[in-house]
């Protein structure tokens, strides 16, 4: 593990506090406040150079109410909750799962209050009649992820750009955007990787994806939590075992096993590849114009949300698979 609470009792930190991590990438023990830094340095370093706010701002942060979530809302809280010009508006899609929305919901109404942070949730269930729960229950090619993670995104957006925000923050971390660049190369999937968060450029209809947390890897996230008192579920999305990405976060994690920083150098491969990755996918491509049917930015006529909707409206229910 590359940062693990514990570790050899006998660790200290360089300050010469008891070490409570060791960063096996970088070959660091870390005390508490240390590592709290070391962090929160990379966590301001990022997110000012993808959203310089310069003039002040409205952020929206994609609030699941997970460890990842909280943890980008309560650092954002840090860099700017005292800026004056600068708002923050933390957003919750309810999906509609039983058993796991509930209790994430609860934890993340409760650090916004604590954080003094307005909370809106939106249904997603009251805005395409159907919950993520229905669409498992379907009999249908794709795995329920697939139309969970379109029409969250499409929601948030959605709910994002009507607030008036500038940019739209998620958790997503190291690990997550390693796991979506190396499963992008997998399927051959330039456009996926051409477009993935952060935004450098404003699009019509999108709300500015911003990525603070994306050189942290998932298991700093986890000790930062832990150290902030934050909530961490113990609960998981009974729908994640038919995921695609299952196969790919093993085989990553074996690789950084193996070689540590695996996932840092596939993240800064596809940064150096970003630029001719757009100008090969932009060839040709039609400009984003509004969805006929919900209005939502689209490359080509219905959006993918409209037409997924569709599909699970039309397949016939079956019972719901185990995951």
């Amino acid at each position: 593990m590359e940062a693990s609470a514990g570790g050899r009792q006998s660790a200290r930190c360089s300050c010469g506090g008891p070490a409570v991590t060791f960063v096996r990438y970088s070959g660091a023990h870390l005390c508490a406040d240390c590592f709290r830094r070391f962090v929160e340095a990379r966590v301001r370093r990022e997110f000012y150079a993808q959203a310089p706010l310069k003039g002040g701002g409205r952020i929206a942060v994609a609030l699941s109410g997970g460890k990842d979530s909280l943890c980008a809302l309560t650092l954002l809280v840090k860099l700017v909750g005292a800026r004056r010009d600068v708002e923050l508006l933390a957003i919750t899609v309810d999906e509609g799962i039983a058993g796991y929305r509930p209790p994430s919901l609860a934890a993340a109404e409760g650090v916004c209050r604590r954080l003094g942070v307005e909370h809106r949730v939106v249904d997603l269930r009251g805005q395409v009649e159907v919950s993520v729960d229905e669409i498992a229950a379907r009999d249908l090619a794709k795995a329920p992820c697939s139309y969970c993670g379109v029409l969250r995104r499409r929601a948030l957006n959605a709910e994002a750009r009507a607030w008036g925000a500038d940019f739209l923050a998620t958790g997503h971390n190291l690990d997550d955007l390693a796991q979506t660049v190396l499963m992008s190369f997998v399927r051959g999937d330039l456009n996926k990787l051409a477009r993935l968060a952060p935004h450098s450029d404003p699009k019509p209809g999108l709300v500015r994806r911003v990525l603070p947390l994306r050189w942290v890897p998932e298991k700093e996230v986890f000790l930062y939590a832990m150290l902030e008192g934050l909530p961490i579920a113990s609960e998981q999305c009974p729908h994640m075992g038919r995921a695609a990405r299952g196969p790919i976060k093993e085989m990553l994690m074996a690789l950084e096993d193996a070689q540590p920083g695996t996932r840092h150098a596939i993240l800064r491969t596809h940064e150096r590849l970003r630029g001719a990755l757009e100008a090969l996918v932009g060839e040709g491509a039609p400009p984003l114009a509004a969805c006929p049917r919900c209005g939502e930015p689209s490359l080509s006529g219905v959006c993918q949300a409209c037409l997924l909707v569709d599909e699970a409206a039309s397949s016939a229910p079956g019972p719901v698979r185990a995951a």
